[in-house]
């Protein structure tokens, strides 16, 4: 995963500053060396690229020193992308086909775990307990299911987006509203968190039964934003491979781009090689 989340920035990142420094062009699906890699004349090539790269603090180069540390720490995790304004669009970003292969962060169990942590749906002491009554069978069966319950509302996201809903959709949601009936959860009087004139609030708690809850938080999230959000908002990135989808609440609702520092730079750079190209 790591590595191809690495391809993907380091292609769209170099190709982006190459123009600010002698670098070749990275074709599609190539990398740089693994860090660090000798030749036959015991010439370190991870510590030339480097070299080469005096880098100003730039969105491209913060892209290129991400890449450059996933290459030299292969077997850490890469993060998940949360660009889209809203976590249900996120839960469907947690699988990417950005440039040859898909980077899924949802690929078994302890992908889900991470993902959730990430995604503050659930609280760390909750994914311990979990993790900890939970068998590894167990935990990839929810992954399975998340999955499932992703391609599903990329599905209602895809034939829905760019109009608001109507209440004839409602019967499209008949499978979230069985997931959320089976949830465990309850109101609690608890603390006040935040305000120091109140001495309570009202509080969503939720019993953790299994590892199957863990899908009632992500349950969640998609409902309150079929409810709350207006689905003209609703945007797929306009990159030419890019998977992801995002909300925009831009003024003039004109985002385009899952990122400018990723497909929004990769666009310009195409339009101004056609223009140089249409010029000759």
């Amino acid at each position: 995963m790591a590595r191809g989340m690495a391809r993907y920035l380091l292609h769209n990142g170099l190709e982006a500053y190459r123009s600010q420094v002698s670098l070749p062009a990275l074709g599609v699906g190539e990398t740089p060396p693994s860090s660090p890699t000798h030749d036959h004349q015991g010439h370190n090539h991870s510590r030339c690229l480097n070299e080469v790269m005096p880098l100003p603090v730039t969105c491209q180069a913060a892209i290129v020193r991400l890449v450059l540390s996933l290459i030299s720490a292969p077997m850490q995790p890469t993060p998940a992308m949360f660009i889209a304004g809203d976590p249900a669009l996120d839960f469907l970003n947690s699988v990417a086909t950005p440039i040859d292969s898909p980077v899924d962060w949802l690929d078994d169990g302890d992908g889900l775990l991470s993902w959730l942590e990430q995604a503050k749906l659930v609280s760390d002491a909750v994914l311990t307990q979990v993790r900890s009554q939970s068998s590894l069978p167990e935990l990839n069966k929810v992954a399975k299911q998340a999955r499932n319950l992703r391609e599903w509302f990329r599905g209602f996201v895809q034939k829905h987006r760019g109009r608001p809903l109507a209440r004839d959709d409602l019967k499209k949601l008949e499978r979230l509203n069985r997931l959320l009936e089976r949830d465990d959860s309850f109101n609690q009087i608890a603390p006040a968190t935040g305000k120091e004139d109140d001495a309570f609030e009202l509080r969503v708690m939720r019993k953790w039964r299994s590892a199957e809850g863990l899908l009632f938080p992500i349950a969640e999230a998609i409902a309150r934003f079929v409810c709350e959000m207006d689905f003209t908002d609703v945007k797929a990135c306009e990159g030419a491979t890019c998977t992801l989808f995002f909300a925009d609440q831009t003024r003039g609702r004109a985002r385009r781009w899952c990122s400018m520092a990723m497909c929004g730079n990769r666009a310009k750079q195409t339009a101004h090689r056609q223009r140089v190209k249409a010029n000759r």
